[in-house]
């Protein structure tokens, strides 16, 4: 069983090393997981992986790899040799890449004798809706893409989903209790929704199901960050 707070992953969605630097020193203890997307890993790279390591927490590299399928194999090695506890592909890229990243991911862990990471494929984003999605040519209404993505994950061996809120029932249905669900787009009740579309609050999100939630910047902007994140995993518990 993981405790409430293993549930929460701050997102580090930052500039600059020093401001990641800063709200880990700040954070840790609080939250489960530091997510590191593309901006921070743009600009500090591997060191900003180092450095939450260091401090003895865990990290979920979201950079959601897209790419031939050679070319996301190898980067999922470089993850997991990284010690990225979760990582992210995007299914978009389909069977074969998905497939490839978990096996390459899974045989340097166990060549190297560290830990395998847990391999997340991005459905639909959260800040995507049906306009949105019509805008790039797709007509299949978004729960039945989010379902058929999320399926097809479950199939080349990735350890769960990332996906809305909103969406979660849906996967539970058609992969099962076992698949993880992380679930960005998650803002309490007094916070605005900033860019994401298919929001809940986080004891909505965890009620309906989700393994984890994600939270930016209702804790990096609020008066007293730790604070709100303490806040977040009481109305996880």
């Amino acid at each position: 069983m993981m405790e409430p707070r293993d549930r929460l992953i701050f997102a580090l969605d930052v500039e600059h090393f020093g401001e990641a630097q800063g709200l880990v020193g700040l954070l840790r203890g609080h939250v489960g997981l530091f997510k590191v997307g593309k901006q921070l890993f743009t600009h500090s790279g591997p060191k900003v992986i180092d450095m939450i390591r260091r401090k003895g927490e865990r990290v979920f590299l979201d950079l959601k790899f897209h790419d031939i399928p050679n070319t996301v194999a190898k980067a999922g090695e470089e993850a997991a040799k990284l010690g990225s506890a979760m990582f992210t592909v995007h299914s978009m890229g389909g069977y074969e890449m998905m497939k490839r990243a978990v096996e390459s991911s899974r045989n340097i862990a166990k060549h190297l004798n560290i830990p395998k990471p847990l391999i997340l494929a991005v459905t639909i984003l959260t800040s995507m809706d049906e306009a949105t999605l019509e805008e790039v040519g797709m007509k299949t209404p978004l729960e039945k893409q989010v379902a058929r993505l999320a399926t097809l994950a479950k199939k080349a061996g990735v350890n769960g989903v990332v996906a809305s809120p909103r969406e979660i029932s849906l996967i539970r249905d058609h992969c099962g209790s076992d698949f993880l669900i992380v679930t960005p787009g998650v803002r309490p009740v007094s916070v605005a929704k900033d860019d994401q579309k298919r929001t809940l609050t986080p004891g909505e999100a965890i009620t309906a199901g989700a393994d984890y939630i994600v939270v930016g910047r209702p804790i990096s902007e609020a008066d007293d960050p730790v604070k709100a994140a303490d806040e977040i995993v009481k109305e996880i518990s």
